[in-house]
């Protein structure tokens, strides 16, 4: 009877595929990190809200009331699961597209002033109409200009010290970018803008000295901005003296926004029964928060900002925790553009700031900013998810530390165990 030679079993074959199946499956279930979950839950939270926020306020509208909420409630179901989607990405991946983000997001800022594509609203330029869609591409390049400058200085970070090294190339080509929407007359683009930049050149680690030139810059722009119009001229004025601002011209909506915040008290006037939606212009726009004011009330206005001060706190977090230059500057970036936005358009509701048509992040009505901001959320998940990942070394290797040292003593006594047999058998010895 002959007999066939098997090939030798190899006991550790299987426990290494098992163990690998363990780990691929412990990484899928791994829950997420703190900030991940601040991030995430207030981006989805504030974006239905503003959703709901949008039906009510355009319910206003005689012709269609549904259809401003609908296209509204479309761009929130595409850009909810594309924030998670962009959240799976590498680090590395926006580093690589930064280049090409930035030409791609200018470009297409450029298309506002092609003939037959750009559109005037409100006396901007700044909008385009493609395929029977209008868009506002001053929005992506608020992205793309952080990941971009994020990129640049993450291989300067040991010449930050010096001025040119921090402007050059920072400086002229985020002016020519800025450029592209100052020439469409959108002077609050424009500083939210300009915040992105200062953001993330602070967040660099560049001294603190190396911001008076470009403040002083900026200052002198809007300065110069505004006096070549006398609208503007007329609302930036009316922001430091609203009693000599004229009611029914350009203090026509700040004075209804007001209205409509005095009128909401306490509890506001109930869901949907808001009047001065009948009299705003932007009442699903830029005045969105005076209809939350009206209609909710204080109550509906501090669940707001509560809001946005859990998804500040969720953002700074990762800013704090990270090592990574890349991810402390363009979150840095990406957090004062929501933020400071945020605090912009509450601002000019509540006449604190003149008019400036700066949308409510998550909430104004408009595809095009709620597509953008989703997407920055989705790059400030895929920051959070590094979080946890850079904190196993560490953990690892304080285990390894521990173990070493818990068998460091086992080797010294077993060594003086030896030393102390030497020892008697020399006694032994002696005594023969």
């Amino acid at each position: 009877m002959t007999q066939t030679a098997h090939p030798p079993r190899t006991e550790g074959r299987p426990q290494s595929r098992g163990l690998a199946a363990r780990v691929s499956l412990g990484r899928l279930f791994v829950p997420p990190s703190t900030e991940f979950v601040m991030i995430a839950s207030t981006a989805v939270l504030l974006t239905i809200f503003g959703v709901v926020m949008v039906l009510s306020a355009t319910s206003a509208n005689p012709t269609g009331p549904l259809e401003a909420a609908l296209r509204q409630g479309m761009f929130a179901a595409i850009g909810i699961p594309l924030m998670f989607l962009i959240s799976r990405l590498p680090v590395t991946f926006f580093g690589k597209i930064a280049w090409p983000a930035l030409i791609l997001a200018v470009m297409f800022q450029l298309l506002v002033f092609v003939r037959g594509v750009g559109i005037s609203s409100y006396g901007n330029r700044n909008w385009i109409k493609l395929a029977g869609v209008q868009l506002q591409p001053s929005e992506f390049l608020k992205l793309a200009l952080a990941i971009w400058i994020a990129f640049v200085l993450l291989r300067k970070q040991s010449k930050l010290g010096t001025w040119h090294q921090v402007f050059i190339p920072v400086v002229p080509v985020s002016v020519f970018a800025i450029g592209t929407v100052l020439a469409g007359d959108d002077l609050g683009t424009v500083m939210v803008l300009v915040l992105v930049v200062l953001g993330c050149l602070f967040f660099s680690g560049a001294k603190l000295r190396l911001f008076i030139l470009p403040l002083l810059g900026g200052l002198v722009a809007v300065v110069a901005f505004a006096l070549t119009s006398e609208n503007r001229m007329k609302r930036i004025l009316a922001a430091f003296n609203p009693a000599a601002c004229d009611a029914e011209k350009e203090c026509y909506q700040a004075v209804h926004g007001m209205w409509g915040m005095a009128n909401g008290g306490f509890f506001g006037v109930g869901l949907g029964n808001s009047q001065e939606k009948y009299w705003l212009p932007a009442a699903s726009n830029d005045y969105i928060f005076a209809i939350v004011g009206e209609e909710l009330g204080l109550l509906g206005c501090l669940l707001v900002l509560a809001l946005f001060a859990v998804f500040a706190v969720g953002a700074f977090h990762i800013i704090r925790k990270t090592d990574d230059p890349f991810i402390r500057i363009a979150a840095g970036g990406i957090t004062v553009w929501v933020i400071g936005q945020a605090l912009i358009n509450i601002g000019v509701v509540v006449r604190i700031f003149p008019v400036m048509g700066v949308p409510l992040p998550f909430m104004s009505q408009g595809g095009t900013s709620l597509l953008s901001v989703m997407m920055a959320c989705g790059v400030l998940l895929a920051f959070a998810r590094t979080i946890p990942a850079s904190a196993k070394p560490v953990k690892g290797a304080a285990s390894k530390t521990a173990a070493g040292a818990s068998r460091k003593p086992a080797r010294s006594t077993a060594s003086k165990g030896k030393v102390t047999r030497g020892d008697a058998r020399s006694e032994r010895s002696k005594s023969k």
